[in-house]
């Protein structure tokens, strides 16, 4: 027995089919900080989440008033992340979120490297 139409509509809109990831976006990409963010970007609050937000940027502010990555608000949100960048750049463009880079660590010299190493061993 295959399923109806109607049914199986309604289950990719649950989950999180192309139709309900557009309008969840406007059909939008990311864009301005879009570059900045990325899996492990941090993103924390600076405003509480009003009765009149879409519903997805009002969970992201209420769980963000302690850093999240992007990663873990694409994770308890079940949404891609492309979609979460979106979602966040628009909270970014009003300043109700604040990104923080991830550090890089810089990898330092290999010369220097072996240096210190040699100096530790003639210890």
């Amino acid at each position: 027995m295959t399923p109806s139409p109607i049914n199986h509509a309604s289950s990719d809109w649950e989950q999180g089919g192309p139709e309900r990831l557009y309008v969840l976006t406007g059909g939008r990409r990311a864009s301005g900080r879009r570059a900045d963010i990325d899996l492990v970007t941090l993103v924390v609050a600076r405003a509480a989440a009003r009765p009149e937000m879409q519903p997805e940027h009002a969970a992201i502010l209420r769980m963000c008033h302690y850093p999240l990555s992007m990663a873990e608000i694409s994770a308890y949100l079940k949404l891609p992340f492309s979609v979460v960048a979106v979602l966040v750049s628009d909270l970014l463009a009003d300043s109700l979120v604040e990104v923080r880079a991830t550090v890089t660590a810089t990898i330092p010299d290999p010369e220097l490297l072996e240096a210190v190493m040699y100096g530790l061993q003639r210890l």
